[in-house]
């Protein structure tokens, strides 16, 4: 049975290739003994690697080759070309390697490699024994995966706020909110995994203090918790309405497993929205209750939807996208009270609604940084190594102010792949490494079947170029401040996107 018939694409790579039909820094999409993969040269050297990425199934075929690593088109994981490990989130787990072979200027791909391990490092300043992570979101649980993937077999403990075990909340607000994603996508591992890791995983465990001298953690229930090192990982919160009514039931914010949870509760028997706040969030559950086939309005302030970060082109593409798909939106205005029934805007008009969600924005959790007098400047300062004012202490994620190099200032940003990816470079610094926090910032935002990429930072800007044609739903977008690249925005251009960002990291 030919690959095309088994559903895989390309040839059989077991049964040899021209090696003329690979070019250097090319890639060939094949397959091997039923599984999809990439070959790769580069240089002399051929590398074999499974051709599907493992966060969501992006074909890596379709990605950037990057030094010896390729990339994935999707949400910009990367793996090593060389031993399949999983380099950076959002991915977690590696592909598989295969053996090559070039004979009479044929390529074969061989046998199956075994997974390499990570290289341990050394502790410089005497035995790491214990290390806490204060959190279990996306950060905290990328740094602990990443000591024991390399090699630290001392003490890893987790204490998360959260009842669940740690999960993919992108997907909260995206596919899972509208029904098309199953309940055991979320988890982004199962109990047994953080058995098996011993990692000790404290659910419902709230962190009371951090006392720096004696390195240790109080928690609410009275017991103490000592480290060697500590990572503070303890994310955002929601800002919440101050208004009248705000506190009604059915008034939900979208922050956690269980709050999805509760809205698609509520969602099964509710028939008009309002959604307060014109955010990414806030979008994205509009979105995805108009999925479920809800009427669904949005309030808010601003004159266009996400201008503030897109601009106004990609803004008016976004409001178009939803209101092709029936959203009604109510901008320039506010909510001013809720009531059981109906939400009043500023203007006084009166908007029904049995279901209300606020998205109004979020606030880092710094309260245990500030008492144990870390220092503060809109986040916690931490050096390119993610440490803080304190030796020994790290933070990352949401709540994490980092020297960024790509736009030559200091900031603080709230995406999931920037939290997973600076919770790996902490652990890495924590065993010893002198690793520099220095990818470009990136995430995605899902509205019904568009997608938007974006890669680095621009908090202002003079200056937009736009390539292709935002209301096309096919674009680029490039932002500058005193000539300066400071961040891409792209639809439908998922390589223009790769390349937008190992353009920035190379910059």
């Amino acid at each position: 049975m030919s690959g095309n018939e088994q559903g895989l694409a390309g040839p059989d790579l077991a049964s040899g290739v021209a090696a003329s039909d690979l070019a250097d820094g090319a890639s060939l999409l094949g397959h091997v003994d039923g599984e999809a993969v990439l070959l790769v040269r580069r240089g002399s050297e051929l590398f074999a690697i499974g051709a599907t990425c493992t966060h969501y199934n992006g074909p890596l075929a379709e990605g950037l080759i990057v030094d010896d690593t390729v990339r994935c088109p999707w949400h910009h994981a990367c793996f090593s070309l060389r031993t399949g490990e999983a380099l950076r989130a959002p991915a977690l787990n590696p592909v598989s390697c295969w053996r090559v072979e070039e004979s009479d200027s044929t390529i074969y791909v061989r046998d199956k490699l075994p997974e390499p391990k990570p290289p341990k490092h050394e502790i410089p300043d005497g035995p790491l024994k214990s290390v806490v992570i204060i959190g279990g979101g996306a950060a905290g649980n990328a740094a602990a995966e990443m000591l024991r993937r390399h090699g630290f077999g001392g003490i890893v403990t987790i204490l998360s706020a959260d009842n669940a075990l740690p999960y993919d909340r992108p997907n909260l607000s995206k596919d899972y909110l509208a029904g098309t994603a199953s309940e055991d996508w979320i988890p982004l591992r199962t109990a047994d995994f953080y058995a098996e890791q011993k990692i000790d995983v404290r659910l419902g465990a709230r962190v009371a203090s951090i006392d720096p001298v004696e390195r240790a953690v109080a928690l609410s229930d009275g017991s103490r918790i000592a480290f060697d090192a500590l990572l503070i990982a303890t994310g955002a919160d929601p800002v919440h309405l101050d208004i009248p009514g705000a506190n009604l039931p059915h008034v939900h914010y979208l922050r956690t497993f269980d709050d999805s949870r509760d809205l698609i509760a509520k969602a099964a028997s509710a028939k008009r929205v309002v959604v307060i706040g014109a955010s990414f969030i806030g979008l994205e559950t509009a979105a995805s209750l108009r999925t479920r086939g809800i009427e669904v309005h949005v309030v808010g302030p601003q004159s266009r939807p996400l201008e503030r970060v897109l601009g106004p082109e990609l803004g008016d593409m976004v409001k178009s996208i939803h209101e092709e798909h029936g959203v009604i939106f109510h901008l320039g205005t506010s909510v001013s009270a809720i009531e059981n029934d109906a939400v009043i805007l500023k203007s006084g008009e009166r908007l029904a609604a049995d279901l209300v969600v606020a998205g109004i924005g979020v606030r880092p959790d710094l309260g245990l940084a500030k008492d144990a007098g870390l220092t503060i400047d809109n986040g916690i300062v931490v050096n390119q190594y993610l440490q803080t004012s304190v030796p020994g202490i790290y933070a990352a994620g949401d709540i994490a102010r980092w020297p960024d190099p790509h736009s030559g200032a200091p900031i603080r940003v709230e995406h999931w792949v920037v939290a997973e990816r600076q919770g790996q470079t902490a652990a890495i610094n924590i065993l010893g490494g002198s690793v520099p926090f220095d990818a470009a910032p990136f995430f995605w935002s899902q509205h019904y079947d568009v997608t938007i990429s974006y890669v680095g930072h621009a908090q202002g800007w003079d200056k937009v170029e736009i390539d292709g044609d935002p209301a096309g739903r096919d674009c680029k977008v490039t932002y500058y401040q005193n000539s300066r690249k400071l961040a891409v925005a792209t639809v439908s251009r998922d390589l223009e996107s790769l390349r937008a960002e190992a353009e920035l990291e190379r910059a």
